[in-house]
């Protein structure tokens, strides 16, 4: 029964969160949704930051399992990413939490929803690191600082996917994948030379 409360308490901060985004809602509103009483809420979370963390803490684990997911045994590291991302992206679109703690950052700028979306970003930077180490622990990618590299990566893909559309047509993935590929894996060096 407790565990019961605790996750009808985190569904409704999420949907709440998700509603009006995290400065508007209010440990009342949280309290109401869950139908549960406010002082149920502080038996569980004493802050309304330290619920919106377990939230993206949840996200954050659902997120790593798409991009696991979508990783194919025996297929490049290239190829990989590009599916994981590629998922990820596509996950995160569909949420209405990030979407809105987007546009509470770009509106206000409130540092819990900075906070949380960094998070997300940290997660994923940390899941493609790990696959770099597993790359260059089979020789399909050299010797490099996997921390940056992985960050660099999903920057790039970021901007390819999102920021190049704001101003162009869309790219299709096979070719956010080979842009990857060339930029990061081949380099843009003439070998010929």
């Amino acid at each position: 029964m407790t565990s019961d409360k605790r996750k009808s308490v985190i569904d409704a901060a999420a949907t709440s969160f998700a509603h009006f985004g995290y400065k508007a809602t209010s440990m009342d509103q949280i309290a109401k949704i869950a139908k549960v009483g406010k002082g149920t809420i502080y038996n569980y979370f004493s802050t309304k930051e330290e619920l919106l963390k377990e939230i993206i803490q949840n996200f954050a684990a659902e997120m790593r399992q798409v991009a696991t997911d979508a990783i194919t045994p025996g297929n490049s590291f290239v190829s990989n990413f590009n599916e994981a991302l590629h998922e990820v992206v596509k996950f995160r679109e569909q949420q209405e939490l990030t979407i809105k703690l987007s546009q509470e950052v770009k509106e206000f700028g409130t540092p819990e929803a900075v906070e949380a979306l960094q998070s997300l970003e940290n997660e994923i930077c940390d899941f493609i690191e790990s696959r770099i180490l597993l790359a260059i622990e089979r020789g399909e990618l050299r010797e490099c600082d996997p921390k940056i590299t992985a960050f660099l990566m999903f920057k790039m893909y970021i901007n390819l996917v999102n920021d190049w559309k704001e101003r162009h047509e869309s790219l299709p993935k096979e070719q956010i994948a080979s842009l990857i590929n060339l930029y990061f894996i081949e380099g843009l060096a003439n070998n010929n030379m």
